[in-house]
């Protein structure tokens, strides 16, 4: 069941989207060369602390998953596309990092995505990273009333697949609200015109997940969080979460 949330409901998911948008601006600002994914965590769960903001993520455990998630971001460097866990790996240069992040504050979840690159950038990483937020943009841009979930996920997969990239099949966004994965499922390629209308109140996460080799095999590494491309490409990942209203798509994760 699709829920729809009211006016001052997307306001108080606005107050969660902002502790969100905090701690992924911070957690970039400390990613360099030589830092740990764990010190990555670390900041991100400090910000929590000051907000009194809870975390979806930590103590999550999806029926797919061999034991509960134990931190409170994502983190997924070069070949690894999401659902990373931060270990005491020590950021190199030239690495592509994938941070994932949730905030619940208030009986309100934000979920939000970006990736980045450490030190010196391969060219082909900018592009690759460059294209994910393009993605992004023009699925939020198609996230209006009288639009339905397969024009969200024909415009984010039209941008994936002209640039040459690959899209791991069964995994794009979905709902958010009281929880952070609720109806409906958002695709990251589809049909226009097709699937669930959109109304005012939705609210969604959009997050595009591009693998860089063009294919789209992947699997899950020994942890049985981390999917990881087939072809030992990098991969990128952004997200928001958006409230469709009748003036347009709101992002409430904006940073």
């Amino acid at each position: 069941m699709v829920e729809l949330k009211t006016d001052t409901s997307i306001d108080e998911m606005y107050e969660a989207g902002q502790v969100v948008g905090r701690a992924l601006t911070a957690v970039r600002k400390v990613a360099d060369v030589g830092v740990s994914l764990l010190e990555l965590d670390e900041v991100a769960h400090q910000v929590l602390r000051d907000a009194g903001a809870g975390s979806p993520f930590l103590g999550y455990r999806p029926s797919f998953a061999p034991t509960p998630f134990p931190a409170v971001i994502c983190a997924s460097v070069n070949d690894a596309i999401v659902h990373g866990i931060p270990t005491g790996y020590r950021l190199r240069d030239g690495d592509l990092v994938s941070i994932d992040f949730g905030a619940e504050l208030g009986g309100w979840v934000g979920d939000s995505a970006i990736s980045f690159i450490v030190g010196e950038p391969r060219v082909a990483d900018v592009r690759l990273v460059e294209t994910a937020e393009r993605a992004l943009a023009a699925g939020i841009e198609a996230a209006v009333v009288g639009n339905r979930i397969g024009d969200i996920a024909h415009a984010v997969g039209t941008v994936c697949r002209a640039a040459g990239y690959g899209i791991p099949d069964g995994f794009g966004g979905h709902g958010v609200g009281r929880r952070m994965h609720e109806d409906p499922s958002v695709p990251n390629e589809g049909r226009p015109g097709r699937g669930l209308p959109l109304r005012h109140g939705m609210v969604l996460a959009i997050e595009p997940m591009l693998i860089g080799g063009g294919t789209d095999g992947f699997h899950a590494a020994p942890d049985g969080w981390t999917l990881r491309t087939d072809d030992g490409s990098r991969a990128a990942h952004t997200e928001h979460t958006v409230a469709i209203t009748r003036t347009g798509p709101r992002i409430l994760t904006a940073r």
